[in-house]
């Protein structure tokens, strides 16, 4: 979602394990924050993407894998989100610069790079005809299109190649995406840090994207959650 078009904003970062839950006061560890979850999508891999509160710009992507029935953490990084920080993805307006919160798949993953050594996800390369569609008239609306259809504006899309810091890296995070609401929002990525904040995507430094498209494997219904430590938007909730 146009990763270049908003200024930088600054936000502090906040630790990682300052996750509120579990001990309540009594002493004992919170326990792992897939496990406080509502949902965790089923799988054996889970992404969290966690601001501190909704309009921050600044929080933590953390991935973990499933062993023995323990959500254990694989790896972690700071994150940037929307420069207008996150807002419940299921009522989202395309063009507010938020970042949606939920539960989601990722499809696959795309990068104007050649996919990390190890990486198992289906992985696509990005050309000169490589478009995303975001033009709420179009058919392909929240579609990879190559090249880009006729009804499917050059304005109103992204250009995949002309982001080569952005998109070097990837992964569709499955907003919107299986059947899309027009106006909600379209190309909706875990993408490579940008010069700021993000217009709706979540970011990482490039080292964390490669180091996640190699641990992410399909076989183990790998999902994303993103949300707040608190408040209607809270990642506990999904």
């Amino acid at each position: 979602m146009r990763p270049g078009v908003v200024a930088l904003a600054s936000a502090s970062l906040f630790v990682l394990g300052a996750a509120p839950g579990g001990g309540a006061g009594d002493g004992l560890p919170s326990p792992p924050l897939p496990e406080r979850m509502a949902d965790s999508g089923g799988g054996t891999q889970l992404i969290t993407a966690l601001a501190p509160r909704a309009d921050a710009t600044s929080g933590t992507v953390a991935w973990w894998d499933l062993r023995d029935g323990r959500w254990v953490k694989a790896g972690y990084a700071a994150a940037r989100f929307g420069a207008r920080g996150l807002t419940e993805g299921a009522s989202r307006r395309q063009g507010t610069n938020t970042t949606p919160t939920g539960l989601y798949d990722l499809p696959y993953a795309f990068g104007i790079k050649a996919a990390p050594h190890g990486t198992s996800a289906p992985y696509r390369r990005v050309h000169q005809d490589s478009w995303w569609c975001q033009d709420n008239g179009s058919r392909s609306y929240n579609r990879w299109t190559e090249p880009r259809p006729a009804d499917c504006r050059a304005t109103e899309s992204e250009h995949l190649i002309g982001y080569d810091t952005q998109y070097a890296y990837a992964f569709v995070i499955g907003f919107n995406y299986e059947r899309p609401v027009h106006g909600r929002g379209a190309g909706i990525f875990l993408h490579v840090n940008g010069r700021g904040p993000t217009a709706g995507c979540v970011s990482v430094p490039a080292a964390a994207m490669r180091r996640i498209l190699k641990w992410a494997d399909p076989a183990r219904g790998p999902h994303i959650a993103i949300g707040t430590e608190s408040g209607a938007t809270a990642i506990t909730g999904y």
